[in-house]
């Protein structure tokens, strides 16, 4: 049986490859017309790393080309169904970005004979769909600029993907004020969000109910942004009036911008070019330049140093893990509310967090600080300000998760405070006493046994030597 489910995997994994080499080979049509129906089968086991794609339309033009697919991904243990758009190998729009569509046995994409475009499982199922039924619709097509549309009759858009952006931005497209892009880190509860609001634009890592921003781009003059688009240069900003206020321009590359990329791995923000020498896609703007400066750059309760290497905190992680990215928090309790367990705090010397717009309190001692993260047991972290120089202030932020720690320079103000078990402190220190007085013993008894063998030595030599002299004289 398991045989068969094998050769079973294997055929739709040919019949996927097969598809996207046809459509390689130019047999994708420019668009798709009410009442088409296109089906993609999906192995009867799970099997990880599984992608069957079949790429449907073409946005003929030169390469990197715009094209469209209907894709079957094996994910969490399930296999999800979705309908995407791709520059070249980059995936710039995905309909199950935000909610992924599970299914079985097949992924059908469907454009209905009133105009609606559904993706559906066994028994017609729908689990997406653009709710256009009733408008008029007569085909699914793309567009030069990557805009995935469904139009009428007079090519009217009743329908676009530029209205649900993801993790990408392409070039012409634009985001008002309180629309974001968001991307996923793998194996994290947090994620990335790219906003536009009317002060500025800026990154934040969300946790919870929580945000922490770790970069931002403010107009001067305190001038307010309505929308925000890429350009061929830079990402530009409009009031209003439609008139450009700001701009971040591409650092290098005479090639045109071709998007704007939110990465999942790292939460940075960069702007990209196609380069024909190397025929990959490069960035020519990045809003974070140093590997520390970034909310993630190490996991949590890890500090990113100034090596750009990660070092887990000293007191919570084994000797062995101090200087590798392992679960730095495996010795962190996961949680302080409800258990009733008496916690401290841990100030750790030349360091800081990248994590801005915490809650904050201002005019209160490092103590009154630590107190405050103490009487919450939903916070893990504080970081206190006392100022530096001719600049007087005390504040503190406080946090509720340990991330974004990195390693600065001493005596310019800052004291950060992580939440630990009360005894931690002790308990590590302890063993590392013992050790030393163990070490100093150990030398110590050393010393005295060899000089006690010298001595016995010594003694043997010379008692051996009198009697040898003893000897030669009564001869």
């Amino acid at each position: 049986m398991k045989l068969f489910f094998f050769f079973i995997f294997f055929f739709c994994y040919i019949c996927g490859v097969l598809v996207a080499v046809c459509v390689n080979h130019g047999s994708c049509d420019s668009s798709i017309p009410v009442g088409h129906r296109i089906s993609l089968a999906i192995p009867l086991e799970y099997g990880e790393g599984f992608i069957g794609r079949a790429f449907l339309i073409d946005a003929n033009q030169m390469e990197p080309n715009f094209r469209v697919a209907l894709s079957a991904e094996a994910t969490k243990g399930k296999y999800s169904c979705s309908l995407e758009v791709f520059l070249g190998d980059v995936k710039v729009w995905n309909s199950g970005h935000y909610s992924q569509f599970f299914t079985s046995d097949v992924c059908v994409l469907q454009l209905t004979e009133d105009g609606d475009l559904q993706l559906m499982g066994p028994k017609d199922r729908v689990g997406w769909r653009t709710g256009t039924s009733g408008q008029g619709v007569e085909r699914l097509q793309i567009l030069r600029t990557g805009n995935l549309v469904l139009v009428d009759v007079l090519n009217q858009i009743k329908w676009q993907s530029f209205n649900f952006p993801t993790d990408v931005m392409l070039w012409g497209q634009r985001l008002s004020v309180a629309t974001w892009l968001t991307s996923f880190p793998r194996n994290s509860t947090s994620f990335y969000t790219f906003e536009i609001q009317h002060n500025k634009i800026g990154l934040y890592l969300n946790s919870g109910k929580l945000k922490y921003s770790y970069w931002e781009f403010k107009p001067t003059k305190n001038r307010n942004i309505t929308f925000v688009e890429l350009g061929p240069k830079g990402l530009e900003l409009f009031n209003d009036k439609h008139k450009k206020i700001a701009q971040i321009l591409s650092w290098r590359s005479i090639q045109p911008l071709r998007f704007l990329a939110l990465g999942n791995k790292t939460g940075n923000l960069g702007l990209y070019y196609y380069s024909p020498i190397t025929q990959k896609f490069e960035a020519s703007f990045q809003a974070l330049n140093s590997t520390c400066d970034l909310p993630l750059a190490c996991k949590p309760y890890g500090i990113c140093t100034f090596s750009n290497s990660c070092s887990c905190i000293r007191l919570l992680t084994k000797e062995k893990d101090m200087n590798t990215n392992s679960d730095c928090n495996e010795g962190a309790p996961r949680q302080f509310c409800g258990g009733g367990a008496q916690v401290e705090m841990l100030e750790l010397n030349g360091v800081s967090s990248v994590l801005r717009d915490a809650p904050k309190m201002v005019n209160v001692t490092k103590s009154a600080c630590a107190n405050l993260c103490l009487d919450d047991c939903k916070c893990a972290a504080a970081l206190y300000s006392s100022g530096n120089g001719a600049i007087n202030f005390q504040e503190c932020s406080l946090y509720r998760l340990v991330a974004g720690i990195k390693q600065v320079d001493r005596g310019i103000g800052l004291s950060y405070m992580v939440k630990v078990p009360k005894g931690t402190r002790d308990n590590h220190s302890k063993p590392s006493v013992k050790k030393w007085v163990l070490i100093v013993v150990g030398v110590v008894d050393g010393l005295i046994i060899i000089l006690v063998l010298g001595g016995l030595g010594y003694y043997l030599i010379q008692r051996r030597r009198k009697n040898l002299a003893g000897t030669d004289n009564n001869t």
